[in-house]
């Protein structure tokens, strides 16, 4: 699937790069750009924001800086933007945590959902379970049957509550009929370390960050939430394959910038992003991650208003069902 959709998005460059020649957005935004990322680099989040920065700036005429902010659960990130100035200046890249703050913070000092300006839809991605490699059975619908056998004995490593691994684990148990026992990393990095070392059972991440040491046969890959296998992932099946279709999360990043941003700003920022994620190498670097750009035409920032309300109330489910209490973000 991920093949044959990325042979879609190369047919559209020619006619993207003439929609959105250089320069095109340096009158609209006038200053260097920080691309503000909620996660320490080296991450999932960090690694698409860097891929597209490059092209951007390009595009833009304008600098486009990293900036990892890092803590309470991404809420200081979230703040800085949604207090910025409203000129295209400071852009946040963040996933489902955006979202699922509200549930789990008492103190925001911002509102989620009327804080920020929508800009545009960057990668979407499937999330993978991965396993330490010790787990018994020949293959994943052993490992699903151990998993379920176990029910709250088997342990999931999350990136941060509310984050799409920790969301994954609730669906998962959800599916099979019992609550996880979470336990919390500071992000997926040190979780894969005590998973290699096999001191924690079982890990939902996005696939950019599990791949490698699936492929590297350092972790088994369990499910995959793409409805079709991975070409790079072929024995890996999908979780409607294995009887938990409604474990159907995707990864999806999306870039943000204040209220009140001029519309000739937003555009602008929107094209620059559109250009960087056609780029032929930008395009073949998330195929190797497993993930690809969203379609053109749900890269507006109209459908990035419209996917952002509609996963709100989801994610405001899934933190519900996890039992998890909100609490001062920290």
């Amino acid at each position: 699937m991920i093949k044959r959709l990325c042979r879609q998005a190369l047919t559209c460059i020619g006619l993207l790069l003439a929609a959105f020649p250089p320069q095109a957005g340096a009158q609209s935004v006038s200053r260097t750009v920080t691309l503000v990322v909620p996660y320490a680099a080296g991450g999932g989040t960090d690694t698409v924001a860097r891929l597209i920065a490059d092209q951007m700036s390009r595009t833009l005429g304008q600098n486009v800086v990293i900036e990892n902010v890092v803590g309470a659960g991404g809420t200081i990130a979230n703040e800085r933007v949604a207090r910025s100035a409203p000129d295209g200046s400071s852009v946040l890249i963040n996933h489902v945590a955006l979202l699922a703050a509200p549930s789990l913070f008492t103190n925001l000092r911002y509102d989620t959902e009327k804080a920020f300006e929508p800009v545009g839809l960057v990668n979407n991605a499937p999330m993978l379970l991965v396993g330490r490699k010790s787990i018994p059975g020949a293959g994943p619908k052993d490992f699903v049957n151990w998993i379920r056998t176990q029910g709250v004995k088997a342990n999931f490593a999350h990136g941060g509550v509310g984050s799409n691994s920790h969301l994954c684990a609730v669906m998962m148990g959800n599916a099979l009929g019992f609550r996880p026992t979470v336990v919390a990393y500071r992000g997926s990095a040190p979780a894969i370390t005590d998973l290699l070392a096999g001191q924690i059972d079982l890990l939902w991440d996005q696939v950019t960050n599990a791949i490698t040491q699936v492929q590297s046969g350092a972790l088994h890959g369990i499910a995959i939430t793409s409805r079709e296998r991975l070409e790079q992932l072929k024995d890996v099946p999908t979780t409607a394959e294995l009887g938990m279709p409604e474990v159907s999360y995707t990864m999806w990043h999306g870039l943000y910038v204040a209220k009140g941003t001029p519309k000739e700003t937003v555009s602008a920022l929107n094209a620059a992003l559109r250009r960087g994620v056609s780029n032929p190498a930008v395009l073949e670097k998330l195929k190797q991650l497993g993930t690809l750009p969203f379609p053109d035409a749900e890269m507006t920032p109209e459908a990035h208003a419209r996917l952002f309300a509609s996963d709100l109330p989801r994610v405001t489910k899934l933190v519900e069902s996890s039992g998890v209490k909100a609490s001062e973000a920290k």
